[in-house]
This record gives C-alpha cells, sequence and structure tokens, in this order.
C-alpha cells in the first residue's frame, strides 16, 4: 500500500526509539520518563504549528513590528533577506502572501495558485508574453481589486499570472511607482506613501 504519510510515520516512529533509548540509557525512573516525554511532545507540536503556520505567524509578527517588516506611520520597512533580497508580507484581496519585492519587473507577477486563492479572474485575461531568465513563457492579464503591504493599500492594480511561475509571487514597479517614493538604506527598503492625493483633496475642501 502506498501511503504518502508512510514516511512521516517512520520517521517520528525513528524518533520516538531514539527518545526512549537515550531516556533509557540513562536509567530514569518511570516518572522521569515520562515528564521527559511530555517535555518531548510539547516542544514537538509547538515545533509543528510554527511550521504549518509559519505564513501567518509571519503576518502576526510583522503586523506588531517583530519580523523583518515594520510600520510607522504610513511607512512600512523591509529588512534585506539573507538571500539579498526583500520579501514583504502582503494581502492580495484579503489573502497572506509572501512576496519578492523585484524593481526589474515591470508587473506585480502571481502564481497560478495564489491568483486562485486570492479570488483573481483570468478567465477574460489576454494572453502575453514575457521574457524570464528562463526564457519566454505565457502568462494572463488580470486585475487585482486590492494589494496591502503593512499600511500602504492600492486597488486596481494590473497583474501577470501563470502557472510558469511556481510558487513565486512578485511584486512589480507598477506598484512601486504608485508609491510617494521607495528607497533602500542600509539594508532596508523603505515604502513611502503617496500623500498628494490626499493634499489635494484638503485643498479643494478649502
Amino acid at each position: 500500500m502506498n501511503d504518502p504519510q508512510a514516511p512521516e510515520i517512520i520517521w517520528y516512529i525513528l524518533v520516538l526509539v531514539l527518545v526512549l533509548s537515550a531516556l533509557t540509557a540513562r536509567r530514569l525512573t518511570f516518572g522521569q520518563v515520562l515528564r521527559s516525554l511530555i517535555g518531548w511532545l510539547f516542544i514537538g507540536t509547538i515545533a509543528y504549528v510554527a511550521i504549518d503556520h509559519r505564513e501567518q505567524l509571519s503576518g502576526w509578527a510583522a503586523r506588531i513590528g517583530l519580523g523583518d517588516q515594520s510600520v510607522a506611520g504610513g511607512t512600512t520597512r523591509i529588512r534585506q533577506s539573507v538571500d539579498g533580497h526583500f520579501w514583504a508580507d502582503v494581502e492580495i484581496n484579503g489573502v497572506h502572501r509572501r512576496m519578492l519585492i523585484d524593481s526589474g519587473a515591470t508587473t506585480t507577477a502571481l502564481s497560478q495558485q495564489t491568483a486562485q486563492a486570492a479570488g483573481v479572474d483570468i478567465s477574460g485575461g489576454f494572453p502575453v508574453l514575457l521574457n524570464t531568465a528562463n526564457g519566454t513563457i505565457t502568462a494572463k492579464r488580470a486585475t487585482i481589486d486590492t494589494l496591502v503591504i503593512g499600511n500602504l493599500e492600492t486597488d486596481k492594480l494590473e497583474a501577470v499570472v501563470s502557472p510558469n511561475f511556481g510558487n513565486l509571487d512578485v511584486i512589480g514597479m507598477n506598484f512601486l511607482s504608485r508609491l510617494g517614493s521607495w528607497r533602500v538604506e542600509k539594508g532596508v527598503l523603505i515604502l513611502e506613501p503617496d500623500t498628494s492625493q490626499d493634499e489635494d483633496s484638503n485643498s479643494d475642501r478649502t
């Protein structure tokens, strides 16, 4: 029987055997062994929950300033990752995703999975050819209703969607160009909101 979870079950059994062997070798009492097992079980549960919900935890940490993304006023700051890139915690139509910010990309790009999860309609999108590092691929044009990074929000943002992107989602220049400014200082990407529209509306009221 080919059970896709069989390797995981075998792994857990092996870990349990190793832990029990180590505890037995120390000749602990039954109570001490039981307490140790409960402790390991607690640690394993915490680790499993953290891995299984890593995207939600990442977004929560960013909102309260504990992650690599922080918000102060209207300004959003994103620290450079160890891979040299800037990764943002983003909400696309209310769906959380971790997206690469690439100033070299003209248009924001979504994977097929992200587009489906966020309800981005590509049924009427016109096909377009894109030149990538892996050659020319076919994608479809689409529109994101709302996209939020920190306190920065934009709507009706054009995007391209293709299964050829794999699991990668990219924020392109069409989003960055809507900001008031963006810059990199000492390994931190600083995104500033566009306040010109607010100033125009205030002047109209006066």
